[in-house]
């Protein structure tokens, strides 16, 4: 597979046909309007010319709406997905259809209606509630709360601190000649609640003994009748807003028949704001538009035919290389490349002019990945979850990838997992010990962690070599394409001879005279390739550092795939472990269930664990070698669905 070739497209269109052009090109779905920046967009069109207008903005409203209206139905009709959205084919025409958007655009402003009456409903309860709780304590206060007193006399509703104590007070009060009394109408945690009454010639003397215990007064505005004349008055109203919000939250489930036609609508928005996007994009005077953008070479005869049909003057160029950092990179790839995608994302896209790694890559991440895993039984549940995701729910971008990529390495996890006897360990043969201590059966191995522990690790760095030259073997040809055939010479060429030649020598082959020519060959390369553009001193720290670099480089890259076999040895024991454990109980339940529980964490931590370690080993050993990044993603103006797969017509 390779990098998809791309054309520069440079169009000019009557300002009126831009809704069908945009249409046009949303239903190809294979090309990339470029922003305006000054870097593509010609500058003399640009003084000519403005960016397009569109109703991006009210488009963007409406989702929200809809997503509301979605999650409002989720909460209150208690609607669930799953893992994944199921979602439902529906044609092309009918996704664009106007009946369509203007019957969910009515369930959504009626929903948005319902959420904003529940939202004054649910604020209005609140402050009854509030109001409700501020006269709660004084409910048994027999005595209406505007009430202030007569003309002799004053009452004064307050507060005290909890730990006030009531008697005292009291005492203070007459200690100090004042003509009151104290009442204690009730308690909480936080403070006392008190009905004074004193003389109004009493005021001065009743406010000082008031203040030493933080006496504060409490008032309701605008309230008339007894506390418990008020609560009564507030049940009543709460009783009516609840009955307004179970109205309202009864329509809204009431409203769930619309989900698919919300979520429908849903993706049609996020379409037409797709479109929208690239309408402001364009240039134009209000007479005729301009843009520059990108397409795949292999889609031209698509793209021409609908410019062409759009009465457009276009032309479709090859990229120079000066705009190579600006084109788009779309990658091709097969069923079994493809779902590489996700590793490669996770890295950085390569430059346009680059090569494409999933291709090169997807051998030894398969391979390495399945190595460290290693398991019969884990290998089966990537499997049956991969054909879960791909198979039942349909997944589509990322997830599809994702999907892909756990089936291919469940099935080189199976087998190597049967090349060393794993089946969630030793589940099998401590199952058998338990329902007969006499058993010893044993699945068939080649070899096993714990006991070629040396050859694995052998195994493993010998793998890593093999990516290792294949790297120094791509570098070579790519810089062979590219002119530097030298650079080849003296970097990868000179180093291959060398540890080829370390080989040989450790071998005892290929020696004259009981030297080792290869070697030696391999060393003077080092030191003319070291030294060959630098003077004086500087040669000689040239080659130390070459001799440094090198030496320290390779065997330190190599050591690097000693994970491989760690990982192996670190989930066959984890998984072992919690089968002794199993076993310890002496009956098959519990073995069951305490294996079940250690398999599967054990699972969960190496699925994750290999996938890291594995890509540490390709974006830091492998891509190093010959990874050209830089590239930006091909993003073309299509329809992206989360909900609905929307059926082409071609």
């Amino acid at each position: 597979m390779a990098i998809v070739k791309m054309k520069k497209l440079r169009v000019i269109a009557m300002a009126d046909r831009r809704d069908e052009l945009l249409k046009g090109l949303l239903h190809l779905g294979c090309v990339e309007i470029s922003e305006p920046d000054g870097k593509l967009a010609d500058p003399a069109w640009a003084a000519l010319l403005k960016r397009g207008t569109s109703r991006l903005t009210e488009t963007r409203n409406e989702i929200t709406d809809v997503n509301t209206a979605l999650d409002a139905i989720k909460r209150y009709a208690q609607t669930k997905d799953g893992m994944f959205i199921q979602r439902f084919p529906i044609s092309e025409q009918e996704f664009l259809s106007a009946k369509t958007v203007e019957q969910a655009r009515e369930a959504s402003t009626r929903i948005g209606g319902l959420l904003q009456e529940l939202s004054r409903l649910q604020g209005e309860e609140g402050r009854l509630l509030s109001r409700r709780a501020a006269l709660q304590p004084w409910a048994s206060l027999d005595m209406p709360l505007e009430q202030e007193g007569t003309a002799h006399t004053a009452f004064r509703l307050g507060v005290c601190p909890a730990n006030t104590d009531t008697g005292a007070v009291r005492s203070e009060l007459a200690a100090a000649d004042a003509a009151a009394e104290i009442y204690e109408i009730g308690a909480d945690k936080q403070q006392k609640y008190y009905l004074v009454i004193h003389h109004r010639m009493a005021e001065e003397a009743v406010q000082e003994v008031l203040r030493l215990h933080s006496f504060s007064v409490t008032t309701f505005q605008n309230v008339t009748g007894t506390a418990a004349e008020n609560i009564q008055k507030l049940d009543q109203q709460l009783a009516e807003n609840r009955k307004g919000q179970e109205a309202a939250t009864a329509a809204i489930v009431q409203s769930a028949e619309a989900r698919n036609a919300l979520r429908l609508y849903a993706d049609r928005l996020n379409a037409e704001a797709a479109k929208d996007a690239n309408a402001e994009r364009l240039l134009t005077d209000g007479t005729i538009l301009f843009f520059e953008g990108w397409a795949p070479a292999e889609n031209m005869e698509e793209v021409e035919s609908l410019l062409t049909r759009s009465g457009c003057a276009w032309e479709a160029l090859d990229p120079t290389e000066e705009e190579y950092p600006d084109v788009p990179v779309k990658l091709k790839n097969n069923w079994f490349t493809q779902p590489l995608n996700m590793v490669t994302n996770m890295y950085v896209m390569p430059a346009y002019d680059g090569l494409d790694p999933n291709p090169l890559m997807a051998p030894f991440f398969i391979t390495f990945y399945g190595l460290m895993m290693a398991d019969m039984g884990y290998g089966i549940l990537m499997i049956l979850g991969a054909w879960f995701m791909l198979k039942k729910m349909k997944a589509k971008g990322g997830m599809k990838d994702f999907g892909g990529l756990l089936g291919l390495c469940g099935v080189s996890t199976f087998i190597w997992g049967a090349l060393t006897g794993g089946f969630f360990g030793d589940f099998i043969p401590q199952l058998l010990k338990i329902i007969n201590p006499e058993s010893t059966f044993a699945l068939p191995y080649l070899f096993t962690p714990l006991t070629d522990t040396l050859m694995i690790l052998v195994g493993s760095l010998v793998l890593g070599i093999i990516q290792i030259f294949t790297g120094m073997a791509i570098s070579v040809v790519k810089k062979c394409k590219d002119g530097q055939w030298q650079d080849a010479v003296w970097s990868e060429g000179t180093w291959w001879v060398i540890l080829i030649g370390a080989a040989l020598a450790i071998l005892g082959v290929g020696n004259v005279a009981g030297y080792p020519v290869m070697l030696i060959i391999g060393l003077i390369m080092l030191v003319i390739g070291s030294t060959k553009d630098a003077k004086g001193f500087g040669k000689v720290t040239s080659l130390i550092g070459g001799v440094y670099n090198g030496v320290t480089g390779y065997f330190s890259d190599t050591l690097s795939y000693a994970r491989l076999m760690a990982l192996m040895l670190a989930g066959s024991v984890i998984a072992q472990v919690f089968n002794t454990l199993g076993a310890g109980t002496g009956n098959v339940i519990g073995f069951v269930i305490v294996s079940f529980v250690g398999n599967m964490l054990n699972f969960a931590l190496n699925l994750l664990g290999c996938y890291v370690h594995d890509l540490r080993l390709q974006c830091l050993e492998f891509f190093n070698r010959f990874y050209k990044e830089g590239g930006k993603p091909f993003r073309p103006l299509e329809i992206q669905t989360k909900y609905v797969d929307v059926i082409e017509q071609k």
